[in-house]
């Protein structure tokens, strides 16, 4: 990024001196000496001095210059926005500020054709990446090319943002991209290896990170890319050996995150951050008995964690979940009052596997009452509660690889649902017990 930068005259290297190190004083005189260099770029690249500032992350001059009427939309020599360079370089200010200015999201460069999503899912700008989609949301972009259209938007070679993020080993833009509507399975053109999901892109890349996400979003390990192979054959040719052992057809199935679901999509963060989690260590249990006794299987349990079964009885049963008894209850079902842990919660949403072909699954019923669950609510505990919850969480911490089979069916404790009635007597409605650029900063020749 630092080449092209040598200019015609000792007033422009001035100016652009000045915007890379974001000295506004200096930059102020130099404009006021000659107004119209404000128009001027680099002899090569062809870098405006917006393209300068927002690639430095320099939020002065860049609102100094949106200030002065200056186009956010302005292209250098490879048809990049400074958009799409302060997303590149992860500058959260700047692409607030450019997007804040009516910088279009919907620009693609000559490179790749990539746009500003790409840069950030590329990059693994997280933050970028979100103020991106949530302004793809509010915008034109949503109504005239259709917000999923454009969380899936295809680079030259046909490759998604979500391609990009899994290629490049960044989880939390993967598990983003996801959140938003991106399509687990969508195959690319020819980036990469022709035919190939984001699955393949990351076992490739060597990422159980991101491997993880995507299984707990539905992907397929069965997929083929254009040469008839599958991830797990993938993982194997780069010598990725524990992502191999998680793409085995043959290992066990995950629970995958249930976005079909209405009340799923309604949920609040709190409660989808919860529920997330309890979905992510469930799995977690998985990997442990599909890795044990390999190279890769976790380390023994220390002393101290051990001993925890001892205890059990000694932290009162009251909140206890009475399903699977281990766990305690932190969500509320909706409308009937019912409660129980998130795993619980978790394994009747997962337990079947969407298909490709059902659009609407139906929704699963509380299993106390079997009154369909409309609507799920995070428990509010009192500060002393909450501490409570806290100890009787780390006592049943050792026990949890018992509430999760292998595969799809999730607890075992779920096949007694019919025995449920005779729990419910402990209280009123309560039922409680995861050639390409160089990311190089702008400098002056």
């Amino acid at each position: 990024m630092g080449q092209g930068l040598s200019c015609g005259s000792g007033d422009e290297h001035g100016l652009f001196s000045a915007v890379q190190c974001g000295d506004v004083e200096t930059l102020k005189a130099v404009l006021e000496k000659n107004p119209s260099l404000i128009h001027h770029s680099t002899v090569y690249d062809r870098q405006s001095a917006l393209h300068i500032a927002a690639a430095n992350g320099q939020i002065e001059v860049v609102t100094m210059l949106l200030n002065q009427s200056v186009n956010p939309d302005l292209l250098n020599r490879y048809k990049q926005t400074p958009l799409m360079l302060a997303a590149m370089h992860g500058k959260i200010s700047c692409v607030q500020k450019l997007i804040e200015a009516g910088a279009n999201i919907l620009k693609f460069d000559s490179l790749n054709g990539r746009t500003c999503l790409h840069y950030a899912a590329y990059y693994g700008h997280s933050e970028c990446l979100k103020a991106i989609l949530s302004s793809a949301r509010t915008s034109h972009v949503a109504a005239s090319w259709g917000y999923a259209r454009f969380v899936n938007v295809r680079d030259g070679k046909g490759a998604t943002p979500l391609h990009l993020a899994a290629r490049q080993r960044r989880p939390e833009c993967v598990h983003i991209l996801l959140d938003n509507g991106a399509l687990v399975c969508a195959s690319t053109g020819g980036y990469g290896f022709p035919g190939s999901t984001p699955l393949h892109l990351a076992a490739r890349g060597g990422s159980l990170d991101c491997i993880r996400e995507l299984l707990a979003w539905g992907a397929d390990r069965l997929h083929r890319d254009a040469s008839g192979r599958i991830p797990y054959t993938v993982a194997l040719r780069y010598h990725h050996g524990a992502c191999a052992a998680l793409l085995n057809p043959s290992s066990a199935e995950p629970l995958v995150w249930p976005s079909p679901l209405k009340f799923i999509s309604q949920l609040n963060e709190e409660a989808k951050a919860l529920l997330e989690r309890a979905l992510m260590e469930a799995n977690k249990e998985r990997e442990k008995n599909i890795l044990k006794g390999t190279d890769y299987s976790s380390p023994s349990p220390t002393p101290s964690d051990s001993g925890m079964d001892d205890n059990i009885s000694e932290v009162s049963d009251t909140e206890v979940c009475c399903i699977c008894f281990d766990q305690i209850c932190t969500i509320e079902v909706q409308d009937c009052g019912h409660q129980m842990c998130a795993h619980c919660v978790l394994a009747l949403c997962c337990h079947n596997k969407p298909k490709p072909t059902t659009t609407s699954p139906p929704e699963p019923v509380c299993p106390f009452c079997r009154s369909n669950i409309v609507q799920l609510h995070v428990i509010k505990v009192t500060k002393d509660d909450d501490i409570d919850r806290d100890i009787s969480s780390k006592l049943r911490k050792s026990r949890r690889s018992r509430n999760f089979s292998e595969g799809s069916s999730s607890f075992k404790g779920l096949s007694a649902v019919s025995s449920f009635g005779k729990m419910t007597g402990r209280g009123s409605g309560r039922i409680a017990a995861e050639n390409e650029w160089i990311d190089k900063p702008l400098s002056v020749d």
